[in-house]
């Protein structure tokens, strides 16, 4: 189990620097194109919003895997350590539910998108581009999951 998810975690790391050098090197690449040649890559700038859109779902997957997303931790101060136990549980497992309900809303608008055939940049399929949307929220809701049972259980969660 560990060494898939350390597999799991060097795939998602992997891809995130992947994400991250292509949208540098492109945007750059596109801006000597355009200002010195006066020219572009028609298809460059739909490209780099569908990979702004990876970094962002990628990075939140790593995010909730490092418990790194954003926190309102109030009452943690004032709670025992039984209290604050249940306490991220509940939050985890109500984190969880969102995050759950936004994947499927996402399943339903990308199965939307394949219905209707449009493409995105240089005849990829939007729904290709809009995958990731109910994959990363559904990885983000499963992690939500592992941290709120580890709550309970008093132990770290697995990423």
């Amino acid at each position: 189990m560990k060494s898939l998810l350390r597999l799991i975690h060097g795939l998602e790391s992997a891809l995130l620097y992947l994400l991250v050098v292509l949208l540098l090197g492109l945007s750059v690449y596109q801006i000597v194109l355009r200002n010195v040649f006066e020219s572009g890559l028609y298809w460059a700038d739909p490209l780099l919003r569908v990979v702004v859109l990876w970094l962002a779902l990628v990075g939140a997957m790593i995010a909730s895997r490092e418990g790194g997303h954003i926190k309102i931790d109030v009452l943690s101060h004032y709670l025992g350590e039984r209290a604050q136990e249940i306490s991220i549980a509940m939050t985890g497992f109500f984190s969880a539910v969102v995050c759950f309900i936004a994947a499927y809303y996402g399943v339903l608008f990308v199965a939307d998108e394949r219905e209707y055939g449009m493409m995105a940049f240089a005849n990829v399929p939007a729904w290709v581009c809009e995958a990731i949307i109910p994959l990363g929220l559904a990885v983000i809701g499963l992690r939500f999951v592992f941290e709120a049972f580890a709550g309970l259980s008093g132990r770290k969660a697995p990423a």
